[in-house]
């Protein structure tokens, strides 16, 4: 068993050869794991290890601290566009803009998107340990997994579209994977619910309490792991092939052209602006606005 050091130590990457299971870990449990830039840069790395390397067949992805990952950190949400926040890059004489141009968001959107593209088709088995929260991106690559093992009370969904509209990047494995109905309802009221209530529906491998994640995710590498190498990259290309045939075709181009559009969202009066909430009032403060905007009680049916 080694440790890969990396640049970024919000990502722990261990390596297995004796097992044959690399194990990555989101390592930022103060923000729930959420992700910047650097720290998803960081786990593409760490896959490129383990795509060159013949002697490992599995890749399990996990969390620190009991949490997946809450996706994207949403600090700065133009911060992918440029590094000074308004879409230009790092040391351009342009004018400052308050958004970043719809060709920056379409140039950067297409790199961020071939992330997704290799993970969903990574030639390795790819295990999910996933528990407390999967939110946005993490919830993205807790669906992406081939085998995803989920703590029942795992809080799912994809609280963007609250505020980047339901026409996300990943629409068509959204599709796919959740089916219509439930994806539908997912993006279009970007609700929140815990991972039994799609237990019937099999989006994920298995469910089981919150004590047995580790575990059991660990055992379906280890059971995945046993696997004929050759096979498995094998049989990772043609379920990559059959999805593309069936499920995918214009998926790499819809992915980050429907993202670059939908961050661009021009807003009514009384609908919520989460980032120029957040910019008037911080980012915490802008979640509980934000949260607050788009309740709506139960009906009394009694």
């Amino acid at each position: 068993m080694a440790d890969a050091k990396g640049a970024d130590d919000r990502v722990l990457f261990d390596l297995d050869k004796d097992s044959r299971i690399a194990t990555i870990t989101f390592n930022n449990p103060g923000q729930r794991n959420s992700y910047d830039k650097a720290m998803r840069d960081e786990v593409a790395r760490c896959l490129d290890v383990v795509v060159d390397d013949d002697d490992i067949t599995v890749v399990l992805l996990r969390g620190a601290d009991g949490v997946f990952s809450t996706g994207a950190n949403m600090n700065n949400a133009y911060g992918w566009y440029g590094s000074d926040g308004n879409g230009s890059a790092e040391g351009a004489s342009r004018p400052a803009k308050n958004r970043p141009s719809q060709r920056r968001r379409l140039i950067v959107d297409r790199k961020t998107f071939d992330f997704y593209h290799e993970f969903l088709g990574f030639p390795k088995v790819t295990v999910g340990e996933i528990s407390g929260f999967a939110l946005g991106g993490g919830f993205e690559m807790a669906l992406m997994t081939d085998i995803s093992v989920i703590a029942r009370d795992t809080r799912i969904g994809m609280p963007a579209t609250r505020f980047l509209g339901p026409a996300l990047g990943s629409l068509h494995m959204f599709f796919h994977r959740l089916g219509p109905v439930l994806a539908r309802r997912l993006l279009l009221t970007g609700d929140i619910i815990d991972a039994a209530a799609v237990d019937h529906l099999g989006v994920f491998t298995e469910t089981c309490d919150r004590a047995d994640v580790t575990a059991r995710a660990r055992y379906w590498a280890e059971k995945a792991a046993r696997m004929p190498a050759d096979g498995v990259v094998i049989a990772k290309e043609a379920f990559r092939l059959v999805e593309q045939s069936q499920a995918y075709q214009g998926e790499e181009v819809a992915s980050y052209l429907f993202h670059a559009f939908g961050t661009n969202l021009q807003f009514s009066p009384g609908e919520f602006n989460f980032v120029k909430t957040r910019a008037e009032h911080g980012t915490k403060e802008a979640f509980r606005l934000r949260d607050e905007h788009f309740h709506v009680p139960e009906p009394d049916l009694s």
